[in-house]
């Protein structure tokens, strides 16, 4: 599998991550096992869970099969923190919570430094340069490589990147982990251009729609679906609306035109935008990431990946196109130009 660097920093990632949500949760120990080796097989390297997964258990699973089935120095692990624990604050990047969560992380992983730790969401109630000298001293103790952030908005990218920037002994931001797919392209409004701009690599998280591109869902709600359970149904349902259904249609086409399947077409599509490092692959059961790896041995043809562009454009309207088109010109740029 090819190796890309991580935006403008010395990391270099696999161009397929794995993800680890549904780990110790909807996906046993056995299977993970399964999964890792599947994916360290196919010459994968980036590992991608957080502190709230599984309440902690994904990153405990992820512990148990360090070293028994992979070096430690042969894998990098990326995991997340920030997200509150109390009903009342959503979001905690408090210097306490963070270090305390890091700690927690790195008992559970088993390892004494994490390859990448992002920040989950941005908290408004705690004062920037709070957060931000958590992540340095995570990074000049040692048990940080490098940091990133997560469902952060083009502002807030943008604002904590150049905050850091601004001080040369300051960590840099190399990532962003952003929701990114055919059926959801917001990031490229402001997300995606200040990214490029600053030289921060982006990880999309959920590239398959929450699994609608699929084609899973053309008929039904199959029983062992995330749509039919009742903790993921909510998390499905956004894309099972007529606007989705003609995207996954037209997946579906190029890939009995391809003679593939329509995941394949779906990730080999979002995995050569522009911009993009790694989409993290979060599959249920080892069968499920099977499949989603095929994906690595597939390049779109131009016409294929315009027409995909097409039908699922995201509208930009001011100021968006403005600085694609020029002032006052009035013009539509390109679907998926940014």
């Amino acid at each position: 599998m090819q190796q890309r660097p991580l935006g403008r920093s010395g990391l270099a990632v696999s161009r397929l991550a794995l993800g680890t949500m549904t780990w110790g949760r909807d996906t046993d120990p056995d299977d993970a096992a399964a999964q890792l080796k599947l994916f360290l097989d196919a010459g994968g390297t980036l590992i991608d869970t957080a502190d709230v997964y599984g309440d902690g258990d994904a990153e405990a699973v992820i512990g148990s099969l360090l070293d028994h089935m992979v070096p430690r120095d042969e894998v990098l692990i990326a995991t997340k923190a920030g997200l509150g624990h109390s009903p009342h604050r959503r979001r905690d990047s408090s210097r306490g919570h963070l270090l305390r969560t890091l700690d927690a992380s790195l008992r559970r992983l088993g390892t004494d430094y994490v390859d990448l730790w992002q920040l989950h969401g941005y908290d408004p109630q705690t004062p920037l340069e709070e957060t931000l000298s958590a992540l340095d001293h995570a990074v000049n103790s040692g048990r940080v490589r490098y940091v990133g952030v997560s469902n952060f908005a083009g502002w807030q990218t943008a604002q904590v990147a150049m905050w850091q920037r601004a001080y040369p002994a300051r960590a840099p931001i190399v990532a962003t982990q952003m929701e990114y797919s055919l059926l959801e392209r917001g990031i490229e409004r402001e997300v995606m251009p200040a990214a490029a701009a600053l030289g921060i690599g982006v990880l999309p998280w959920s590239p398959l729609g929450r699994g609608v591109l699929t084609g899973k869902y053309r008929n039904g709600r199959p029983l062992d679906s995330r749509a039919a359970t009742d903790h993921l149904a909510p998390f499905v349902r956004t894309y099972l609306e007529p606007r989705s259904s003609s995207i996954v249609e037209a997946v579906v086409t190029a890939a009995a035109g391809l003679g593939v399947e329509p995941l394949e077409v779906a990730l080999a599509w979002i995995r050569d935008r522009p911009g993009v490092s790694a989409p993290i692959l979060g599959a249920r059961t080892a069968g499920q990431l099977q499949g989603a790896l095929l994906s690595d041995e597939l390049t779109l043809p131009h016409e294929i990946a315009q027409a995909l562009d097409d039908v699922s454009a995201v509208p930009l309207g001011y100021p968006e196109r403005e600085g694609l088109t020029g002032p006052g010109t009035g013009g539509t740029p390109e679907p998926g130009a940014y």
